[in-house]
C-alpha cells in the first residue's frame, strides 16, 4: 500500500497559526504590566483623594472643596481693595460702577465664605498672594485711561479663570455648604463679567490669547496655619444678599 502523500499548505498553515499564537501570547505579555500599573495607579489616586477627604455634617469635603474655599477668600482680599481703587480712580460712570459691584460683591461673598470656612475649620488667608498683589500694585500705579483700561484688563482675567472653577466645583462637590458658597459665587463672578465688560475697555482678542495660554483657573494658594483662620461665629438665620444685576451704566467717554 502505498503511503499518502502530504496535503500541500497543512505545513505552511501550522507554522502560520503557531506564530499567531506566539505574537498574541508576547502582545499579552506585554500589556498586562502595562493594564496592571494602569490599575493600580487608579488605587493609588482614589486613596490619595480619600484621604484628602473629610466627613463633616454638611457632607464630605474634599481637597478641591477647601481648596475653593481658600480661593473665594483670596479673591475678595484683592478685588475688594481694586474696587475701592476704581471708585476713586475710574475716569468714567462705567469704571466707577464696575467697582462698586467689586465693593459690594466682595463684601457679601466674604462674609459668606469666612461663616462657611469656620463651620468646616478650613484656616483662611488674610493677605493676598504674590500675583494678586502684584495686580493691585499695578492698579496703584496707574493713572487716568490707564487705569481705567488696566483695571477691566486685569479683572475681567482674573474673573474668567476663576468661573471655570467654581462650575467644576459646583459640578462635584458632595458638600451642602460648598454647594451653597459656590451658587453665590457664581452669581457674584458672573455679575462682575458682565458689569467690566460694560466698562468698553475689555480687549476681547487679548483676554482670549491670555485664558488659553493659562489653563489654570488662579494659582493655588500656599498653605496656611489653622490659627490664621478667621473666625467668624455662623448664624442660622444669616443671609447672603447678591450685588445688584449688571445694568448698562455710562459709556466711557471719547
Amino acid at each position: 500500500m502505498r503511503p499518502r502523500p502530504p496535503i500541500k499548505g497543512r505545513g505552511i498553515f501550522s507554522g502560520t497559526g503557531l506564530v499567531i499564537a506566539a505574537l498574541g501570547a508576547t502582545a499579552a505579555a506585554l500589556l498586562y504590566p502595562v493594564w496592571s500599573y494602569a490599575d493600580r495607579q487608579d488605587a493609588a489616586s482614589a486613596s490619595v483623594l480619600s484621604a484628602q477627604t473629610v466627613t463633616t455634617p454638611y457632607g464630605p469635603l474634599s481637597a478641591q472643596d477647601k481648596d475653593f474655599i481658600t480661593k473665594v477668600r483670596l479673591a475678595g482680599l484683592w478685588e475688594l481693595p481694586a474696587g475701592q481703587l476704581a471708585e476713586q480712580k475710574g475716569t468714567t460712570a462705567a469704571v466707577r460702577a464696575a467697582g462698586q459691584h467689586l465693593v459690594d460683591g466682595h463684601t457679601s461673598l466674604d462674609a459668606h465664605v469666612r461663616t462657611v470656612a469656620t463651620q468646616l475649620g478650613v484656616p483662611l488667608p488674610n493677605e493676598p498672594n504674590a500675583q494678586q498683589n502684584q495686580w493691585l500694585a499695578t492698579l496703584n500705579g496707574a493713572q487716568g485711561e490707564d487705569f481705567d483700561r488696566q483695571f477691566a484688563s486685569i479683572l475681567r482675567l482674573a474673573h474668567g479663570r476663576v468661573f471655570t472653577l467654581v462650575a467644576q466645583v459646583r459640578a462635584d462637590t458632595q458638600n451642602s455648604l460648598v454647594r451653597d458658597l459656590a451658587d453665590d459665587a457664581n452669581a457674584t463672578v458672573l455679575d462682575h463679567i458682565k458689569i467690566l465688560e460694560a466698562t468698553g475697555y475689555v480687549d476681547f482678542a487679548a483676554l482670549a490669547k491670555e485664558l488659553a495660554a493659562s489653563p489654570t483657573p488662579v494659582p493655588t494658594p500656599p498653605a496656611v496655619a489653622p490659627s490664621a483662620a478667621v473666625p467668624v461665629a455662623p448664624s442660622p438665620a444669616e443671609s447672603y444678599s447678591l450685588p445688584p444685576a449688571a445694568t448698562s451704566p455710562e459709556p466711557k467717554s471719547s
